[in-house]
């Protein structure tokens, strides 16, 4: 049966022949996308404060990037120019834009990620929307703004907001391309990947494999011609990226900052190494760097993982499966199947280097699977519900309800003392619902029972991720390696605090922040990082402290140094002055060096010296003497006097000891 879904058998088009037409919208389509789209950032700006300055290295490079272009373009954790962040400085940009405009606050920092987040919802509406209607597109949203891991990173500001709305914005592009075949569009999906590369490295290319297959398989254009125009989407994607590569790489580097997070101040170097293979390969047993859930085949779906992002991909999976299987032995050029296509390897592809990866793994990464699993679900579910009448089909959507169901009871039981009666709802809605789709059968439904059907549906695959959701955004999120949701009892971890609504930890409770709680793993070389989120990173200095480094401020390159990013970060914020973070984000880094230290000292550039109470500069823990952070806190040790303030040794770098 055709159905108002369907588009006519797609023909091998050539590129100036239009597209085939357009789903037509009903009425309700603009007012249910504008309540999408103002009700998803009214909850992620919701208790947005809560998470204060969230990742304060990331927070601290956008105020540096507010005062200085330099350190705008180049992503410096300092407006001197020192070092800089640990990656391609694109996610910093909408908030050092921000910050200069409004001034340093947590709002001007985190809005800009909420921006991100509603831009990915809209964006995603528009790419599924296109080729399977209005219902499928306000599907795919709800689930994407309604994901517990989504909801996390839309309000924090680490690299993986903008990284998510690139590569929607790449896929959107790409899925345009097959409509006519015209090289413009293959081309902005270039830049769209270029701009994802400077925005997290080689995260960006998961997608890579899914764009291209996609493209050679369907592309309505001759293979020549389909792969001349790959040729030049990969071409527009190397420029779009290589110009910033090259400025960093062809400088001399005395003439830009240190390239943080790599040992031989090399861009390069860095990609491939702590950003790229030691990400995926690690030498540590049991995989995910000491950081995170075991690496096997079941990683998503077991603790902390299947928590931020494990809800619907059973369901996603199932549905793919029928979808695919209704598009039947339709032309090559197919809309529809090319599209399932293209988000069923994006979702398969990094599903299989999330589960597998040993290095550096944690589970916010998954937030970049989030948008082709939702559109998975949401084109999916519209395609079965339109056949219905197929007797498999039928049986089909009682297996992704039963399914849907199940799951979601055996996660909602992974924390016990989360609002417990919830999963019995669920538990109770998914049998009222598998009856109500067999006993319809074949018949004509009538408008209540649709939207009988539709809440039930709601409440069995939404209630979960929600109740996690909604736990996530009332909760505060600060550190480095931020977790949505309650406690996670069962499967390969266990962090956070218990939680219930109203209680310790629950929505809103006390305990509920997971980015401040949780035991301290070791990790960077075996040192102690301090807890889970927080990841080693000082309290805020004192009022004292900050008089201290502000007095005098005016006459020094920078009021303060101390051992490791994370920990100077804190300090910069408070002061809005250059603080240099020794050995970068940890304080193992190679940059400054002790002769670049005593030169910054001799030149009075460089006020005062801090060492927090919780030990060796930044307080991340043991280094070895060899490294430049040892050799230069030794050095002022012994050459210049000290005071305790506040819990802070203060060494005064304009006065030597006599």
């Amino acid at each position: 049966m055709t159905t108002t879904l369907e588009h006519p058998p797609h023909q091998e088009l050539p590129p100036d022949q239009a597209a085939p037409p357009a789903i037509p919208k009903p009425r309700w389509t603009v007012p249910a996308l504008v309540a999408l789209l103002v009700g998803t950032a009214a909850l992620y700006l919701w208790n947005l404060s809560a998470n204060g300055y969230a990742n304060t290295f990331y927070s601290a490079a956008a105020q540096a990037g507010s005062q200085s272009w330099e350190a705008f373009l180049f992503g410096s954790s300092d407006s001197a120019n020192v070092m800089t962040v640990d990656k391609p400085p694109v996610f910093l940009w909408p908030m050092d834009i921000s910050v200069r405009i409004f001034g340093l606050s947590s709002w001007s920092i985190l809005a800009p990620q909420v921006l991100l987040g509603v831009g990915s919802v809209f964006l995603l509406y528009q790419t599924v929307e296109r080729r399977f209607g209005a219902a499928a597109g306000l599907i795919s949203g709800v689930v994407l703004a309604l994901t517990p891991v989504a909801a996390l990173m839309f309000r924090f500001d680490n690299p993986d907001a903008m990284l998510t709305f690139l590569l929607i914005g790449a896929s959107w592009a790409l899925l345009r391309a097959l409509d006519d075949g015209r090289t413009t569009w293959l081309v902005i999906t270039g830049v769209f990947m270029g701009f994802a590369f400077l925005t997290k490295d080689l995260a960006a290319f998961l997608i890579l494999p899914a764009l291209a297959v996609t493209y050679l398989i369907a592309g309505p254009v001759r293979l020549r011609g389909r792969l001349g125009q790959l040729a030049l989407a990969g071409l527009a994607m190397i420029v779009s990226a290589g110009w910033w590569v090259a400025l960093v790489e062809l400088l001399p580097a005395s003439s830009r900052p240190y390239v943080g997070g790599s040992t031989d101040n090399s861009f390069i170097w860095l990609v491939l190494g702590e950003n790229g293979l030691d990400r995926i390969v690690s030498s540590s047993s049991g995989g995910g760097g000491g950081f995170s859930d075991t690496a096997g085949i079941l990683r998503l779906f077991t603790g902390e993982s299947a928590a931020q992002i494990g809800w619907l991909l059973p369901t996603g999976l199932v549905l793919l499966v029928t979808a695919l299987a209704l598009r039947g032995k339709r032309p090559r050029t197919d809309p529809l199947r090319a599209a399932l296509v293209l988000w069923a390897l994006w979702l398969l592809v990094s599903m299989a280097i999330y589960s597998f990866m040993s290095g550096i793994y944690h589970e916010y990464y998954t937030i970049s699977i989030a948008p082709p699993a939702a559109a998975l679900i949401g084109a999916g579910l519209v395609q079965t519900w339109h056949a219905r009448q197929k007797t498999w089909v039928r049986w089909s959507l009682v297996g992704v309800a039963a399914v849907t169901g199940a799951w979601s009871f055996v996660m909602l039981s992974r924390s016990p003392t989360f609002v417990p009666w919830l999963r019995w709802v669920v538990l109770g809605a998914t049998v009222l619902g598998l009856g109500l789709i067999i006993v319809v059968g074949k018949k004509a439904l009538s408008r209540r029972a649709v939207i009988s059907l539709a809440l039930l549906a709601t409440v069995v695959g939404l209630a979960g991720p929600t109740a996690y959701t909604v736990q996530t955004i009332t909760s505060s999120h600060t550190g480095s390696i931020p977790s949505a949701g309650p406690m996670v009892t069962s499967g390969t971890s266990a962090r956070g605090g218990p939680a219930g609504f109203g209680g310790p930890g629950g929505f809103g409770g006390p305990g509920g922040s997971r980015g401040d709680t949780g035991t301290a793993p070791t990790g960077n070389g075996g040192a102690p990082t301090g807890g889970l989120g927080g990841m080693g990173a000082d309290s805020a200095p004192s009022a004292a402290v900050i008089a201290l480094l502000e007095a005098d401020a005016g006459k020094y390159t920078w009021v303060a140094a101390t051992t490791g990013a994370i920990n100077a970060a804190q300090y910069q914020l408070a002061t809005e002055d250059p603080v240099i973070g020794i050995g970068g984000f940890n304080g193992g880094g190679a940059a400054p060096t002790l002769a670049q230290f005593q030169s910054y000292v001799a030149n009075g550039q460089i006020h005062y010296y801090l060492v927090s109470s919780q030990g060796g500069g930044g307080g991340i823990g043991n280094r070895s003497a060899s490294t430049p952070a040892s050799q230069i806190q030794a050095w002022v040790e012994k050459n210049y006097p000290s005071s305790d303030v506040d819990g802070v040794t203060i060494y005064d770098l304009t006065t030597t000891v006599q």
